[in-house]
């Protein structure tokens, strides 16, 4: 990638090292929880190397045309015991948050740590979910299909300029349309015989239009969680950062596959599945869950799905990984190399500056080791080190490092690939 003719504005870092903190910073607030105090959360992300968050903004919700009182958002969890071993549902709940107020404090926060952040939005995937009722789901679907993705840049318009009227503007690195539109409810677009990409193409364009359009300087771009590496010609020309998330799965789709870990009922769970479930996990069919099904569609998690991750044992899932992995090794290495390249090399054509968003292996268990354990730093250290290489502007050590996980806790090796990425020499953690 040559990056000679790649320009970002002035006040941004020339590289940005990523954390994924997407909806969590407004559902995990409460005593004790992860992001109960944004500037300690800042302070052990600067320590970890990071001068970058990712967030949900929840810009329809803050911003769109609607009669939600969002000053008195109150914030719950699953229900019950459901989702606490569930990656990014273990959530306490129990807040009530001034939205507009609590996107304030962290832009506050941010700028007091010199750290900067993604604008994005998971309104059309999970985020709605986490409300106490349905008002915030129910608003977003019934925008018609054709006209979300404008909608969302108009909120996200009126979000930078709340930012920007506080001074803060220059604490934004770029602001994504959404999270995944290929994965999200924005693909129920008329597709009349094309892909979700080409499909979604004329309403993204539009959408990056009425962004740049009113804030010209600030970056804009779109996200794709399988990003089409063999079809770039179907992301708008508009795009002003090439995103792209990168999850290779490899050996966890083998598992997945083995187990049937998404497949629904009545024929889950599957005797394999069985055999990496917890002791004491009950039988499906007597289990039982409190989430009412207007969250259910809200998150897009089946209630298998929650089944599988709550009571798996995450030894044994992990032992299966380990002893699969060498079948998968060198084709998850050539599916991170493979695309890593072809976006820098499309990026390059078009003078844009690339970042990795998520990835690399893919959505696990919360208390599963793999990714975090000696493989997953393994791939994740190969797949920093071919960004800096390539010459991509931004990337992440991995996903799952970040406050609400439990990998948050290896400080060193956070530090280690930031700062390598960086190009600087790498330091020990100081203590927060």
């Amino acid at each position: 990638m040559n990056t000679d003719s790649i320009r970002t504005p002035s006040h941004l870092p020339d590289r940005l090292t990523i954390s994924l903190w997407d909806f969590t910073w407004y559902t995990q607030t409460m005593p004790g929880e992860p992001f109960d105090d944004l500037d300690r959360a800042f302070a052990e992300a600067k320590v970890r190397g990071y001068n970058t968050v990712r967030i949900c903004a929840a810009p329809l919700l803050l911003f769109g045309e609607h009669a939600i009182d969002t000053s008195v958002l109150k914030m719950v969890n699953m229900g019950g015991e459901t989702g606490q071993r569930t990656r990014w549902y273990d959530a306490a709940g129990g807040a009530t948050l001034d939205g507009r107020a609590h996107l304030l404090a962290l832009f506050e926060a941010a700028d007091r740590h010199d750290m900067f952040v993604i604008v994005s939005s998971w309104e059309y995937q999970q985020s709605p979910a986490f409300l106490a009722d349905s008002s915030w789901h129910d608003m977003v679907r019934a925008i018609a299909p054709p006209e979300r993705h404008a909608a969302l840049a108009r909120a996200e318009s009126k979000l930078v300029s709340f930012v920007k009227a506080a001074g803060l503007g220059h604490r934004i690195a770029y602001v994504e349309i959404h999270n995944e539109v290929d994965l999200s409810r924005l693909d129920e677009v008329p597709w009349n015989g094309l892909d979700t990409f080409w499909a979604q193409k004329p309403y993204l364009v539009n959408a990056l239009d009425i962004l740049q359009l009113d804030h010209p300087d600030v970056l804009s771009t779109v996200c794709y969680g399988v990003p089409p590496h063999l079809d770039l010609e179907s992301v708008p020309e508009n795009a002003q950062v090439a995103h792209a998330h990168f999850y290779v799965y490899g050996v966890l789709s083998a598992l997945e596959a083995w187990a049937q870990v998404r497949v629904a009922p009545p024929i889950f769970p599957t005797p394999e599945l069985k055999s990496l479930l917890r002791d004491d996990a009950p039988d499906f069919d007597d289990w039982t869950t409190s989430i009412e099904p207007w969250r259910l569609q809200a998150t897009g998690i089946t209630t298998s799905m929650f089944y599988a991750f709550d009571w798996v044992d995450p030894v044994k899932w992990d032992a299966w990984l380990y002893r699969a992995f060498g079948d998968h090794e060198i084709a998850m290495k050539e599916a991170i190399d493979t695309r890593l390249r072809a976006v820098a090399t499309w990026a390059g054509h078009r003078g844009l500056p690339a970042a990795v968003g998520e990835g690399w292996i893919g959505y696990t268990p919360l208390d599963a080791e793999f990714e975090d354990g000696p493989i997953g730093q393994y791939l994740a250290a190969f797949a920093v080190q071919r960004c800096q290489e390539l010459g991509y502007w931004g990337t992440i050590v991995g996903s799952n490092s970040a406050p609400h996980h439990p990998g948050w806790g290896n400080v060193a090796f956070q530090l280690k690939l930031n700062t390598e990425f960086l190009g600087e020499p790498a330091q020990a953690p100081a203590p927060v």
